[in-house]
């Protein structure tokens, strides 16, 4: 995966990437106490909860976006970096909403 240099490649990870870090925070610190609807509840009601996550889940693509800029695959690292703009947006316009 890492010889692929294309913005669609980065788009993709980039999306998935917080994803799985939002569910593996919820997997080490909550599981134990909230299933995963109430956990999506949560985020979705209180927003110091909601940033702390989406921060925590951001880092996942600035650790991609670090190894694709390394390995000098640009596009990758353009689409990574497109998809954190994004997740960052949304979670800004969802706090400024509600």
């Amino acid at each position: 995966m890492l010889r692929k240099d294309n913005i669609k490649l980065g788009l993709i990870i980039g999306a998935l990437a917080p994803l799985a870090a939002m569910y593996i925070y919820y997997a080490i610190m909550l599981s134990k106490q909230i299933n995963l609807s109430e956990y999506f509840y949560y985020l979705k009601t209180n927003k110091s909860l909601l940033t702390g996550v989406s921060s925590i889940s951001l880092i996942a693509n600035a650790i991609f976006f670090t190894v694709y800029v390394n390995t000098q695959k640009d596009k990758t690292a353009k689409g990574i970096f497109i998809s954190t703009l994004i997740y960052g947006i949304a979670v800004l316009l969802i706090k400024l909403v509600k």
